[in-house]
């Protein structure tokens, strides 16, 4: 719980935005549509990948 009180809005928004790629990146793969349920679920890591850039970027000016 402690983590979440620490955690901005925007990162809360940004993970709340990739479980929900997550699932309709499976939703999308279980129902035959495969090739787009990759691509769909790519683009959680890379949405992650940009979070962890950013917050290298903030700590990196303070």
């Amino acid at each position: 719980m402690e983590l979440i009180k620490k955690m901005k809005p925007a990162n809360v928004f940004m993970l709340v935005l990739c479980l929900i790629i997550i699932i309709v990146a499976e939703y999308l793969f279980l129902t035959g549509d495969k090739l787009h349920g990759i691509f769909v679920g790519l683009w959680a890591p890379t949405l992650l990948g940009v979070m962890i850039y950013l917050k290298l970027i903030e700590h990196g000016s303070k």
